[in-house]
């Protein structure tokens, strides 16, 4: 009887344990971060432009188009009455695999039909589909007209994504654009900064221009003579437009009207180079400059004139206010949220700035964990962050953002990021 009851007890206290721990919230696993850097060339490669026009079905009356700046579409085959076949291709090889598409659809009749995002061999499908009627609202494509085929099942990387997928699109007379993040093309950035610089401490200009001649604008938010300053860069990488939409409330937040913001500027001059790559962001490509090279291995080399006209003007800035720049940051997008931060034993103009940043985040944002992947080495320099540590002792990190973070949190972490930042900076200066 009593071992009887002795086995009872056991069980019903592994019954209760099991309870316990069904309760507890799910650990969720965490992107490791990309590998180390390698060493490129950075001098220009041939690219292939893409062909641009219409690509129309006449017996079903579909017009498929990627004519207008950020389009990405290479080739289009109906594949039966109601299913379209679309070839996406890259730039140039080898490349990252992030590969953007960008197209408009329409039909004379409303109907559904079935589009399947096909890619060039080695390359799968990572950004999923956003939708627009009027191409500035965006929103993304229901699920369950969403089918993926062949899914790796790794958690991030290459390994996670589909071969190819399907979308099943409602079409009509009005046009339907489909991308693979909201469009932001120099125009969208353009009117963006017009609209900021309409503030009277916010002015801007030419640094540079791009391989095919398109301008490199940046942003000075303060006064021009201001010994301390701060530089941010984004979209150095086409595609990875949620690390823009989180500089942009950064940016903002900055530029604002809060008592915070109000000081800042009466102590640190923010410089912005909001598009870095205009030429592959226009051009629809998947990760390159007009040069064919990946932007961000090019700040050592310095072998093109978008990396080279954001050096010079951090040099005539130094040269013009006998000053320093003790913090920068590079908003870009990856697999999941993560910041690429160096490590404690390098000292900067404003030391011990990041980890106190990134712990005060942590506190002012409930539930977040920042994911903070240190790198222990500067040299070479070859991206943004080491350069900006080795040539201005900069406090500098890469901070990115999923390529599927809710939109609202993602403005939400732009704002706080900037707000406790200027709070930092105030009190270590």
């Amino acid at each position: 009887m009593q071992r009887q009851l002795h086995t009872k007890t056991k069980i019903s206290l592994l019954v209760a344990l099991i309870g316990l721990i069904s309760l507890l919230p799910a650990q969720s696993k965490r992107f490791q971060g990309q590998g180390p850097t390698p060493i490129v060339s950075t001098v220009s490669k041939p690219i292939q432009k893409q062909w641009k026009g219409d690509y129309g079905f006449m017996e079903d009356s579909v017009i498929f188009s990627n004519d207008f700046e950020g389009g990405r579409l290479n080739g289009v085959v109906q594949s039966n009455d109601s299913t379209y076949t679309v070839l996406i291709t890259s730039e140039n090889t080898p490349i990252n695999i992030s590969p953007w598409y960008a197209f408009t659809v329409e039909s004379k009749k409303e109907r559904e039909i079935d589009v399947v995002l096909t890619y060039q061999e080695t390359a799968k499908h990572r950004y999923y589909p956003k939708i627009s009627y009027d191409r500035n609202n965006w929103k993304p494509l229901d699920s369950i007209n969403y089918t993926e085929y062949d899914k790796g099942t790794d958690d991030f990387g290459a390994g996670s994504l589909a071969v190819s997928v399907k979308l099943r699109l409602k079409v009509g007379p009005q046009k339907l654009w489909v991308a693979g993040q909201e469009l932001q093309t120099s125009q969208d950035v353009n009117e963006w900064i017009t609209e900021i610089s309409k503030n009277d401490y916010v002015n801007h200009q030419t640094i540079g221009t791009s391989r095919e001649g398109r301008p490199l604008e940046a942003l000075t938010i303060g006064k021009a003579k201001t010994k301390r300053m701060v530089m941010v860069i984004s979209r150095q990488h086409p595609p990875e437009v949620t690390g823009y939409l989180a500089m942009q409330p950064f940016v903002e937040t900055i530029a604002g009207n809060s008592q915070t913001a109000k000081k800042f500027r009466k102590k640190f001059t923010t410089y912005v180079v909001p598009l870095m790559n205009p030429d592959g962001v226009d051009n629809g490509h998947w990760r390159h400059n007009n040069g064919g090279i990946d932007l961000n291995r090019d700040w050592e080399a310095f072998e093109q004139p978008e990396t080279t006209a954001v050096r010079e003007f951090m040099k005539e800035r130094v040269a013009a206010t006998d000053g320093k720049f003790y913090f920068a940051i590079d908003f870009h997008s990856t697999w999941d949220d993560i910041y690429y931060t160096l490590a404690d034993k390098f000292k900067g103009n404003m030391p011990g700035l990041v980890p106190k940043w990134l712990e005060a985040l942590k506190s002012e944002l409930p539930g977040y964990d920042p994911n903070i992947r240190p790198s222990e080495k500067t040299i070479p320099t070859m991206v943004s962050r080491n350069y900006f540590y080795e040539a201005h002792g900069a406090e500098a990190l890469v901070f990115e953002i999923g390529d599927n973070t809710d939109r609202e949190f993602i403005k939400k972490k732009g704002e706080v990021s900037a707000l406790k930042l200027m709070e930092l900076m105030l009190e270590l200066k």
